[in-house]
């Protein structure tokens, strides 16, 4: 469980601090950009990797000339360079493989006939069945989306958003007939959840798209919501996008000249991270009844 957006200082800091509250067997998805092509928010992701691999999984960003190629490339690159750590991120499949996953962040901006070269068994640079085969997840938007994944040769899709009703993908109403065609082609199907929305500071003409979080229960209705439809993974958006206002990681009142900054109030600095757990928890159960 988790998404972490952009890599800075504070992952750091609160990695252990992160685990040690939350407790439950989660992965760290960080945004990655290749070397030399990270966004101008914080530092590199590549720089610190190291210093976060405890248990990794990568978001592969949306940098300047990505396409099926590039992605290869880059899949090969992390592989090689991080695949023999014990805390990079396998996932098990239903035929008992371990490969690794890899979430691609807006994945449609690549037609799914150059996905299919690299994604499908048959393509002119495919992976498949060699040693950089992995799990590869794509975003899904909107409703065509899903037709494109498959013939792109993806392994599934995820939603990213944390805004209930922005999009067809994030909409909570649209999940159970997502995870049925996932189902019947053979795909993940991964609900994203979020603690709430607001990034009028970055792009104040987006207020309809803010989500209350309304001191827990926006979070808790997406998270029952990802668990009625019975989903192998769950991701959570964000542990510190600030920005986008979905963070879950502790929270202090703080308030400066030009701004006042979202905090948990009534409820502790924690509170966030003890409903991850409680629910981390809940979803550790129930797969453990769906599983019997």
């Amino acid at each position: 469980m988790g998404i972490f957006w952009d890599i800075s200082q504070c992952l750091r800091s609160y990695q252990t601090f992160f685990f040690s509250l939350a407790a439950f067997p989660g992965v760290l998805v960080l945004s990655w950009y290749p070397p030399g092509l990270a966004d101008d928010n914080g530092e590199p992701a590549e720089d610190l990797v190291p210093a976060v691999l405890d248990a990794v999984a990568f978001h592969i960003q949306p940098y300047r000339g990505r396409n099926d190629q590039t992605v290869h490339d880059n899949i090969k690159y992390i592989i090689d360079r991080y695949g023999d750590h014990g805390a990079f991120y396998k996932f098990t499949t239903g035929t008992g493989k371990s490969l690794p996953l890899f979430y691609i962040y807006d994945s449609y901006l690549t037609p799914p006939e150059s996905w299919s070269e690299f994604l499908t068994p048959t393509g002119s640079h495919s992976v498949r069945s060699s040693a950089y085969d992995s799990i590869f997840i794509a975003l899904i938007v909107e409703e065509r989306h899903k037709h494109d994944i498959l013939a792109g040769g993806f392994d599934g899709m995820y939603t990213y958003f944390a805004s209930n009703g922005f999009s067809f993908g994030s909409s909570h109403q649209n999940w159970k007939a997502i995870k049925a065609f996932c189902d019947g082609n053979n795909l993940l199907f991964i609900p994203s959840v979020g603690p709430g929305y607001i990034d009028t500071s970055i792009r104040p003409w987006n207020n309809h798209n803010t989500r209350n979080r309304v001191n827990g229960r926006y979070y808790e209705t997406a998270l029952q919501a990802a668990l009625n439809i019975r989903p192998e993974i769950v991701t959570i958006t964000s542990f510190n996008e600030w920005h986008e206002g979905t963070q879950i990681e502790r929270a202090m009142p703080k308030k400066t000249v030009t701004r006042v900054y979202l905090d948990y109030q009534p409820h502790g600095p924690n509170h966030y991270l003890e409903l991850t757990r409680r629910w981390a928890e809940e979803f550790n159960k129930e797969k453990e009844q769906w599983l019997m």
